[in-house]
């Protein structure tokens, strides 16, 4: 199987599946929960490990969670983790309960929201519960300008590149690079605090045409985060 192949499994910690799968009612999210649990045990036979979820930011609601249990105790039984995807626009604090606070709004360990930090209240409210705070990373974050119709900011902007001028008038930071930085190390001392998470992807690196306003390897933002990361240590 491509997943098994020799000359790749040294390159690669987790398999995921669908990227941001959508289940629109109780009964979808029953059947894409016996798929990824069968996924997961079908790659631990072969000693792969299996990132189940994937969900797009602000999905799924949190009524239908209790139905993709099945697949969060298939990765737990096999050492699996749970993927999730955080956006948020025009910042990254935007419908959190740091929303609105300035540019050093600051994060604790009860902070949560509704596209940042969403992962908490499902934490929270459903796996830790139900005895499955399994390992969680944020496979994609960053800002997006698609996470919401209606969104504070310019409507046609994407990726963190278009809402430079939106941060500079806004108190947010002159210099884009920067401001998109301090944006994710707030989410990066979130994510320090909870010892159920691995660590997140920004989205993304080395992109495609169509993704390129989200791209941080052609800007300065690669050699600011190098500098941080230099300083503050991943555990």
């Amino acid at each position: 199987p491509y997943a098994d192949d020799p000359a790749r499994k040294g390159w690669f910690d987790a398999w995921e599946a669908y990227n941001e799968p959508v289940a629109g009612n109780a009964e979808e999210m029953k059947r894409l929960a016996d798929f990824e649990a069968e996924r997961t045990r079908l790659l631990a036979a072969y000693g792969i490990r299996s990132i189940v979820g994937n969900f797009g930011t602000g999905q799924p609601p949190l009524e239908l969670w209790e139905h993709f249990l099945p697949a969060v105790q298939a990765a737990q039984q096999h050492d699996g983790w749970l993927g999730l995807h955080e956006y948020a626009a025009p910042t990254i604090y935007f419908l959190s309960t740091r929303a609105d606070q300035g540019r050093y709004p600051g994060v604790s360990a009860g902070d949560t929201g509704w596209l940042t930090l969403r992962y908490r209240q499902v934490y929270n409210q459903i796996l830790k519960p139900n005895g499955l705070a399994i390992p969680l990373i944020m496979t994609e974050l960053g800002v997006d300008g698609l996470v919401r119709a209606g969104r504070p900011g310019p409507q046609e902007a994407r990726g963190w590149q278009h809402f430079q001028e939106y941060w500079a008038q806004n108190g947010y930071g002159l210099w884009g690079p920067g401001a998109y930085v301090e944006q994710l190390v707030w989410y990066d001392m979130a994510m320090q605090q909870d010892d159920y998470v691995i660590g997140g992807c920004i989205y993304g690196l080395g992109t495609s045409n169509e993704w390129v306003s989200y791209d941080i390897g052609s800007t300065p933002v690669i050699g600011v985060m190098a500098q941080y990361l230099g300083v503050h240590k991943p555990a």
